[in-house]
């Protein structure tokens, strides 16, 4: 499936597209938000692509398939979103991202993995990114993890929220409480 080219319909944009899409007007145009993809396996990039393409607000401006080809990428385009996979070839993912923050340092990073480990998914939030989407959850999970990073908000995976509340209830210090604003997605719909 090649690189989509172009804008495609929106069939029914939300109210939290139009709030993301006023913080991207410059001299009162609107401004597609520009996308990096990440993943080494081709059909998972396909089905983001797919995904993606259907949102005329998003545009993929790059896919690439290792961590050193999306640092490179990302210094050279300064995407606003890199989707970005932990399980890279040449350099893994948060690693990867500790790069991109210091080439690219406006763009969001939103992980998107099928690893669960807790431990993990902490040094990945670490580095910066606004959230953690397991590509098990992406179907129902990818495009409002989207627009909440994109507005700045913090989203972890309905399947590993309960860590997050619980080990964010649980901590003394107020700047931790305050960093981790979790979004659970059950119900919402």
């Amino acid at each position: 499936m090649p690189l989509p080219q172009g804008v495609v319909c929106f069939d029914k944009p939300g109210l939290l597209w139009r709030e993301t899409l006023e913080s991207l007007k410059v001299d009162g145009t609107d401004h597609s938000v520009r996308v990096l993809v990440v993943d080494d396996f081709e059909p998972w990039q396909n089905f983001v692509s797919a995904t993606l393409q259907k949102q005329q607000e998003l545009r993929i401006i790059g896919r690439v398939c290792d961590g050193l080809a999306a640092v490179r990428t990302a210094e050279e385009l300064h995407p606003d979103l890199v989707l970005l996979d932990i399980g890279l070839p040449s350099l893994n993912g948060i690693e990867a991202a500790r790069r991109i923050r210091k080439v690219s340092p406006a763009s969001k990073i939103l992980f998107v993995s099928e690893n669960r480990s807790v431990d993990l998914v902490e040094k990945a939030l670490e580095t910066g990114a606004g959230g953690y989407v397991t590509k098990a959850n992406a179907g129902s999970e990818l495009l409002l993890a989207i627009k909440l990073v994109l507005r700045g908000k913090r989203f972890i995976s309905a399947g590993l929220a309960e860590h997050f509340l619980v080990a964010t209830t649980l901590s003394t210090t107020a700047e931790t409480v305050l960093s981790w604003a979790v979004t659970l997605i059950s119900g919402i719909r």
